[in-house]
């Protein structure tokens, strides 16, 4: 059995970023572990955030609704959120409910960071 527990990591970048790592399941029983870490992260006005879903396997509609209140929180504060490393299923997800117009998306989280060679 393989183990998709919900991971969160802070991880610092030279560009000033504020990234998190996301790794494993994100549902109703684990989105209180994101929440948490964007709760503890705050959002500062100017500031920019990025959400690294590359090791995301799973979002289900909690999830969704996590990045959604972080993104509103974020607009409140005057600082910027972006989410990288969106996989094909979670893309199609965001396009078909319209918040790909609302979400901006990066492929990998340096392209999201503007890191030399991505």
């Amino acid at each position: 059995m393989t183990d998709h527990a919900l991971t969160v990591r802070p991880q610092h970048d030279a560009s000033g970023a504020r990234v998190l790592v996301v790794r494993g399941d994100l549902d109703y029983h684990s989105a209180p572990v994101l929440s948490g870490a964007l709760e503890e992260q705050g959002f500062a006005p100017g500031a920019r955030y990025v959400i690294d879903l590359s090791g995301l396997k799973y979002c289900d509609s909690t999830g969704i609704t996590v990045m959604v209140t972080a993104y509103q929180r974020a607009s409140a504060a005057g600082s910027r959120l972006e989410l990288a490393g969106v996989g094909d299923d979670l893309a199609r997800v965001f396009r078909i409910m319209g918040l790909d117009q609302v979400f901006t998306f990066a492929p990998p989280v340096a392209e999201a960071l503007g890191e030399p060679g991505a």
